[in-house]
């Protein structure tokens, strides 16, 4: 049974998905009898789109779409479950349960995303409850992984200065726990709690921040360490920046309004980057994030939706008219920012040592992807590390894995592991495909115009040819691509990006920073193969030729003249 909300006075008509939330009485909508009908191995859209909150999105393989089209066959659907790791932290126990998870319902991998989580593919609609309940057996979900809710909370993983990851981890992991639904949807549906009948008039005790309606789109947290941004941190709605004295963590600047995603052909679109507007003691950083979603939950879009983002609210009404508004709500003030310095935002591969004492191996994984390839066998040398590894595993903002917190006592054991299944750290990769990021694109993402993560490697190996040419192999580029513009691997923030356009055509962007403080700009429109590497190979090695001690490519390619710095997405499109 569910019960009608009425919506709260917004500029223009509700979204049809505003309406759906309404309806779902708390994110419950028909979910439970959907999943229980087997004359359809999908769901209705609405229900798809409550899925989300619930961490799952219905997809089909649209490598067989036209061909069951002519069979007149359903399409093969299939469930994407993303599964939370607050600050991208697992237990090896719970490696081994995401591994077992991906063989026995999954596609037989796992996708480590750009927000530190877990991604299954491939899993069918009658085996979606026994993996979410197995998946809460080993002390983990995927409620608000996905939705209009806050998702994952990103956190500088940090190996070098272990102390303050600590620390810093624990915020993450109580910002994760205090911004999730309070809704007993997830429970009833998936864990088979008691059905807890939700009074509908009044939803301040069932979603005392949310409200019934919850955001107007998704919110996205991260927490950065100078000198490390690589959680692009103004790439979120809300950043948070460690701020050390002495060693010691004593608050966060915050920086609100970042996002990467955009539309084709819409130039009120755009990425933007989050924007400093003081600093807080750490033990206020709860007070502060919730106060600043209730400013969205009041004053985003809930018309329409590609201009909801918290980034568009922000850019409405200004920077001021924000703070403002926040410390009315806190009931006091933001302190002045203070002084931070970011040096770069990639991953340090192989051994390092933290400042505790621990080891920390830091292994490349191309895109994400974690499975058995014919010469190298990496999913089963991760799952041999996890059954005797006694520290955590941390999934990187980069995609890649640390096999973290490894006492001096088991460093050799370990290290025989990763030498046996030849477990790379990247050494023998170039500094180019280290720095390289995409998303999963085709053939599950239903948004995808192109491939990424399937293409992305192969163009790589192309580009290589030209920076081993130019002597540039040990050069850090930083390259993204995406399949769409709605900028999951955020490729706003690369020094060289590609975005989806058509099948086999990218948009070519060119000039962000290498710290992530300042975004790309159009260089080349929809473009193939050819014509990215005939554009690529006179810039290179012109970088090569002529670029400054210690300049990177996105600051030359300013310099030359080649595009223009955008340091707002208000002018990403002139």
């Amino acid at each position: 049974m569910t019960t009608k909300i009425t919506l709260p006075p917004q500029p223009g008509t509700p979204s049809d998905v505003e309406r759906i939330k309404s309806e779902s009485n708390y994110l419950r909508g028909t979910l439970a009898e959907t999943m229980e009908n087997p004359l359809s191995s999908g769901i209705p859209d609405d229900d798809n789109r409550l899925m989300k909150f619930h961490g799952s999105y219905l997809q089909d393989d649209r490598d067989v779409r036209l061909e069951r089209q002519r069979q007149k066959l359903e399409p093969a659907y299939q469930f994407m479950i993303r599964v939370r790791a607050p600050g991208g932290v697992a237990t090896a126990e719970q490696w081994l349960v995401m591994d077992r998870l991906a063989h026995k319902y999954g596609n037989g991998t796992l996708k480590l995303t750009t927000r530190q989580a877990f991604q299954m593919h491939g899993i069918l609609k009658w085996n979606m409850k026994k993996s979410i309940q197995e998946i809460n057996e080993a002390l983990m979900d995927s409620l608000a992984a996905c939705g209009d809710v806050n998702r994952n909370v990103m956190c500088n993983p940090n190996p070098y200065q272990s102390d303050v990851h600590e620390e810093v981890y624990e915020w993450s992991a109580k910002l994760s726990e205090y911004l999730s639904p309070r809704t007993n949807a997830y429970h009833e549906i998936w864990l088979d709690d008691e059905k807890v009948i939700d009074s509908q008039d009044d939803d301040v005790e069932v979603e005392p921040m949310y409200g019934a309606l919850y955001l107007p789109r998704k919110f996205k947290i991260g927490i950065a360490v100078p000198p490390n941004n690589d959680v692009d941190v103004y790439s979120q709605d809300l950043g948070f920046i460690a701020i050390l004295e002495e060693g010691k963590l004593v608050g966060f600047n915050v920086a609100v309004g970042g996002g990467m995603g955009m539309t084709h052909g819409d130039t009120k679109t755009y990425p933007q980057l989050g924007r400093i507007i003081g600093f807080c003691p750490a033990e206020k950083i709860i007070e502060v994030a919730e106060k600043i979603i209730t400013i969205q939950r009041d004053y985003g879009n809930r018309s329409v939706r590609k201009y909801a983002r918290f980034k568009y609210t922000i850019d409405t009404r200004g920077v001021e008219w924000v703070l403002n508004e926040l410390n009315e709500r806190l009931g006091w003030e933001l302190e002045p920012a203070r002084d931070f310095r970011f040096e770069h935002n990639g991953d340090r591969y192989g051994w390092v040592k933290g400042s505790n004492g621990k080891w920390h191996f830091t292994l490349f994984i191309q895109n994400g992807r974690v499975q058995d390839f014919d010469d190298y066998p990496m999913m089963t040398g991760l799952r041999e590390i996890a059954k005797v590894h006694a520290g955590d595993f941390r999934l990187s903002p980069n995609q890649n894995l640390i096999i973290s917190n490894v006492g001096e006592e088991d460093k050799e054991k370990i290290n025989a592991l990763i030498q046996q299944y030849g477990l790379s750290g990247g050494e023998h990769h170039s500094a180019l495909r280290r720095s390289s990021m995409a998303c999963v694109a085709l053939p599950t993402c239903g948004l995808a115009m192109a491939e990424a993560e399937r293409y992305l490697p192969e163009l790589v190996g192309k580009i290589e040819g030209i920076v081993d040419e130019a002597g540039l192999r040990d050069k850090e580029i930083i390259i993204r691509m995406s399949g769409c513009p709605n900028g999951c691997s955020r490729p706003g923030l690369g020094e060289i990006a590609f975005i989806g356009k058509a099948p086999g055509k990218y948009n070519m962007y060119l000039g962000a920073g290498f710290t992530g403080d300042r975004l790309n700009k159009l260089y080349r429109e929809n473009i193939g193969e050819e014509e990215i590497l005939a554009l690529l190979k006179p810039l290179l090695f012109q970088y090569a030729r002529e670029r400054n001690e210690g300049e990177h490519f996105g600051d030359f390619v300013i310099r030359a003249g080649h595009v223009k710095a955008v340091q707002s997405g208000l002018d990403f499109h002139e």
